[in-house]
């Protein structure tokens, strides 16, 4: 077994480096949890498709994400519970119903999809841990999004959901 220490010590460099964020990832804070999130490449794929997707939005005189019940006014501590609540919306609600005929699209938005997706499963475990609660607060901004988005057939609510992408990525930046 002379050579168990340092499989041992590989090992372990392994894991660790595991739970080190990547270059270009940032650490963003929710409340009591802490997420790594490669945001340049969401943003990138974003980027990408904004124009094309903002293109099909219709209705200019509706917003899902902004309101008089921004999410720039929610308090730290309810940070956790609405971001969660949020990829949660994307993943379920949204990307599900994004799709064009144009495949690199549909390629940039399953690639946000699945950072949101990944970043959602991190956010719930911390929660879960944490015990994070929702305050009443950010619970009416989150009941105001989802009315803003059902006044909408759901093709429509989720076209304008991604093209709004930018909103919430400038929040959880601002939030950092």
């Amino acid at each position: 077994m002379r050579g168990s220490p340092l499989l041992l010590c590989l090992f372990s460099m392994s894991c660790w480096g595991n739970l080190m964020p990547t270059a270009g990832d940032k650490i963003f804070h929710f409340g009591a949890c802490r997420v790594s999130m490669s945001m340049t490449e969401i943003r990138a794929g974003f980027t990408a498709i904004k124009a094309n997707i903002q293109s099909r939005d219709p209705i200019r005189t509706l917003s899902i994400l902004s309101h008089p019940h921004s999410l720039h006014k929610v308090k730290p501590s309810d940070r956790c519970c609405i971001t969660h609540h949020l990829f949660t919306f994307y993943v379920d609600k949204v990307f599900k119903h994004c799709r064009t005929e144009d495949s690199f699209v549909n390629r940039k938005i399953s690639s946000i999809a699945n950072s949101f997706l990944s970043a959602r499963r991190k956010l719930g475990q911390c929660r879960e841990q944490n015990n994070c609660v929702c305050g009443e607060e950010s619970t009416e901004k989150f009941k105001q999004i989802l009315a803003n988005y059902d006044r909408l057939n759901v093709t429509s609510a989720a076209m304008k959901s991604l093209g709004e992408l930018d909103i919430l990525l400038d929040w959880m930046e601002k939030s950092r």
